[in-house]
């Protein structure tokens, strides 16, 4: 069995901040990194690999406006700011530096219109980080899944795996330009998918993990991604495997057809 990993679970102050782009860098021709900084960042802690953060987009002067007074749940009046969840990719305390990855896939929503358009000097706001939800690492395999939108997610997982972890990664991308080096445990085999029309349903990544020959052991696991997709490998993980709830991290980050607001609302009414 792997040496045991912890991440002790910390609750964070929610503090609302806000940022300015220090520089933009394309990963791949849809991933894209915003680097960004300010004195704000002082004090900002983030120790899980799947820790959150809501980032506030605004686009008008009103919500610009906002920015420096706006908490969910409060400032019911007026404008405000669009908010979306995000992973923090790496957080540099030395340099005061917070990289976030986004997805660019055409002027579909605030977050991707405002990556394309940012640049050094652009500003936005800021709330978190959560508590995380993968708190420590104890499994004999491991299994990681990921589409673009939760790749953040899955690369840092993969980065604070102990140096001994075995497993399998595999990434469902749309094309042959997004397959990327990825750190990772030299026993964990990476595989990439392509699937071209990511408004279609996919069953490319559970087909995949049904093939396999699934491990004795413990088994823990870190998936994300399209709302159906995460569907199938919690009936395939839960109910056919019998893999407990406790050792699965799987979480849906959208729907097809929906836009944010209205695939949250969705995962609302599904949990209640």
């Amino acid at each position: 069995m792997n040496s045991q990993q912890s991440i002790h679970r910390v609750s964070h102050e929610i503090k609302r901040r806000k940022l300015q782009v220090l520089r933009v860098t394309d990963l791949t021709p849809r991933m894209r990194r915003v680097t960004l900084h300010g004195p704000e960042l002082t004090g900002f802690i983030s120790l899980g690999t799947d820790d959150h953060v809501k980032l506030l987009f605004a686009t008008t002067p009103q919500e610009q406006a906002a920015l420096d007074s706006f908490m969910p749940g409060q400032n019911s009046e007026g404008p405000k700011p669009a908010m979306r969840d995000y992973t923090p990719r790496r957080y540099d305390a030395a340099s005061g530096e917070l990289d976030i990855d986004f997805v660019a896939h055409g002027d579909e929503g605030p977050a991707t219109r405002w990556a394309q358009r940012a640049e050094a000097g652009s500003f936005l706001g800021f709330l978190g980080p959560s508590e995380p939800k993968i708190t420590e690492f104890y499994a004999d395999w491991y299994l990681i899944a990921a589409d673009l939108s939760a790749m953040p997610v899955a690369e840092a997982t993969l980065e604070a795996m102990p140096a001994d972890a075995r497993g399998v990664a595999v990434f469902e991308v749309p094309s042959k330009d997004d397959i990327r080096e990825v750190a990772m445990p030299a026993n964990v085999e990476v595989h990439w998918l392509i699937q071209e029309d990511i408004h279609s349903p996919s069953t490319a990544q559970i087909d995949f993990v049904r093939a396999l020959d699934w491990p004795a052991g413990t088994v823990q696991t870190c998936i994300a991604g399209e709302s159906s997709v995460i569907r199938a490998f919690r009936d395939h993980l839960h109910n056919e495997l019998g893999v407990p709830k406790k050792d699965t991290y799987i979480s849906g980050y959208w729907k097809i057809g929906l836009v944010e607001d209205e695939h949250q609302k969705m995962k609302r009414a599904e949990a209640a």
